[in-house]
């Protein structure tokens, strides 16, 4: 196989994985701190950190979106074109996902939320789609493992 294609798969791999780590270090880590959450300190915890990784995953999903893109090019003769493609589908359901239903609660933790009950329901809200997320997130990296499993073995 072209050391091209495997690095191409590489960097898909990668992007999978920071997404798969991210995804699962929020259910694992922060999910849980839901409840001492308040008015008072959600915002340090949360908007300055979801406003970066907002921006490095914007780069990094149109990285991948191009990257699964390649392989299914590649791939496209073969049964090889599955993984990517279905990665893909993964990314795309994910990004829409977020800008159509995560980001509107985003924005409204970032414009400060003075209701402890509010902020409840909002977290509730944002955490119950991020579950999705992760889970789309998940199918990314199966996905992308897979492919390098049936590739070189």
């Amino acid at each position: 196989m072209a050391w091209w294609k495997i690095l191409n798969a590489s960097v898909l791999l990668l992007c999978a994985s920071m997404y798969l780590g991210t995804g699962w270090s929020l259910v694992l880590f922060q999910f849980p701190s839901r409840a001492r959450l308040t008015t008072g300190n959600y915002y340090e915890q949360f908007v300055p950190p979801v406003q970066r990784a907002t921006r490095f995953f914007t780069w990094m999903t149109i990285l991948m979106m191009a990257t699964a893109i390649v392989l299914i090019v590649v791939d496209h003769h073969s049964a090889y074109l599955v993984a990517p493609s279905v990665l893909l589908v993964a990314v795309i359901a994910a990004t829409v996902l977020t800008l159509k239903f995560i980001v509107p609660w985003n924005k409204r933790m970032e414009e400060g939320i003075k209701d402890n009950v509010e902020l409840q329901h909002v977290l509730g809200n944002w955490m119950r789609l991020n579950w999705v997320r992760v889970l789309l997130w998940t199918v990314e990296w199966v996905a992308i493992a897979t492919w390098f499993a049936l590739r070189l073995r």
